[in-house]
């Protein structure tokens, strides 16, 4: 979620794992899936992963209305983050209330994939009732997943593995679900060695289950500090996803360099009004090369992800322009203009 310097990465043949898709599976899957146009998406209502999860605030009705927005300008997948510490307080609970969610995604046509490990924004969480939105600034309440006690608690690694293993065991068959984003961002907030070290356990774990659907994680850094991670994730993702702030030129740059990887391209974090990534410069770049569109936000919320990420706004005023977002609670368009070209470049 930063700005990026372009730095191509290697591969270290010696960290792939056998179980990784062939190229050329890789390719026959993604050329059975349409065009994959959709937002990274939590519910209005939710100011993280936790309150999204948690047996007392997963609000159906909410996601049912939202998902719809979503088919209505033609959006067919979600990117969606879970949380271990929502499955740890009921798993079988947190399975049910998963699969309540594929159930409703199916109903407006959208096949999300699923995130399971963040190392963004809060490094401190627990479960039970969530903050309030701090008014005007950027994801006041997201939560790093395992965040700071992966670093405090030697044990907390154990229940990660059987976390990751009963959540990929139950839906490895379900086609529902569209991928598995394994990792979101890993590294960032200065977690670079430890969140690798967690990065190649939740690979290996992922490829001793062996799901049917893909498996990745995002390329979202060229920083050189991040080269291992880089060549570690490039290596090991069946699809090739990654994270683009930046304009329609460096855009392009990115993709080019990640062609050469010789696997489909979904790029599942792009939209930043300010920065000069807009549906109307980057959709059809991404259009005219079949690669996943997925932007950050759909629903203005408890999120506030209409405020940008270094920008505050004292007392929570109405930003001139939004930062990510396409529709106000009640369905109405940040701006229509925006939503008939969304709909209009997704038309089938």
């Amino acid at each position: 979620m930063r700005k990026y310097l372009l730095v191509a990465c290697l591969i270290s043949s010696s960290s792939v794992f056998a179980q990784v898709w062939p190229s050329a599976k890789a390719a026959t899957w993604y050329a059975h899936q349409p065009w994959l146009v959709g937002a990274n998406f939590t519910p209005s209502t939710a100011i993280n992963q936790l309150e999204m999860w948690q047996a007392d605030t997963f609000d159906t009705l909410t996601i049912n209305k939202e998902l719809g927005f979503a088919q209505g300008i033609g959006m067919n997948t979600m990117r969606v983050f879970l949380h271990h510490v929502a499955w740890q307080q009921d798993p079988a609970g947190f399975k049910a209330r998963v699969s309540t969610f594929l159930r409703i995604a199916s109903a407006h046509h959208i096949k999300p994939m699923l995130v399971l490990f963040d190392d963004c924004w809060s490094p401190i969480y627990s479960a039970g009732k969530q903050p309030s939105p701090k008014p005007g600034i950027h994801n006041s309440g997201w939560l790093q997943d395992p965040g700071q006690y992966y670093y405090n608690e030697p044990l907390l690694v154990d229940t990660l593995e059987t976390y990751v293993k009963d959540i990929l065991t139950t839906f490895k068959q379900d086609n529902r679900i569209l991928l598995w984003d394994l990792y979101n961002e890993c590294g960032n907030n200065g977690h670079l060695d430890p969140s690798f070290d967690l990065l190649k356990k939740v690979f290996k774990w992922a490829r001793e289950v062996n799901p049917s659907q893909p498996l990745t994680s995002g390329y979202w850094i060229t920083d050189v500090h991040f080269g291992q991670i880089n060549a570690f994730l490039l290596a090991n993702s069946d699809i090739i996803t990654y994270h683009c702030y930046e304009d329609a030129e460096q855009h392009q740059l990115r993709v080019e360099m990640l062609k050469a990887y010789g696997r489909p391209l979904i790029c599942t974090e792009y939209m930043a009004r300010k920065r000069g990534s807009t549906f109307f410069t980057i959709l059809p770049l991404l259009k005219a090369q079949k690669i996943g569109a997925i932007n950050w936000g759909l629903v203005d919320g408890k999120t506030n992800t209409k405020y940008a990420w270094d920008e505050p706004i004292k007392g929570g005023g109405e930003p001139k322009l939004w930062f990510h977002d396409i529709f106000h609670k009640d369905g109405t368009s940040y701006d229509t203009t925006e939503t008939s070209f969304i709909k209009a470049e997704t038309k089938r």
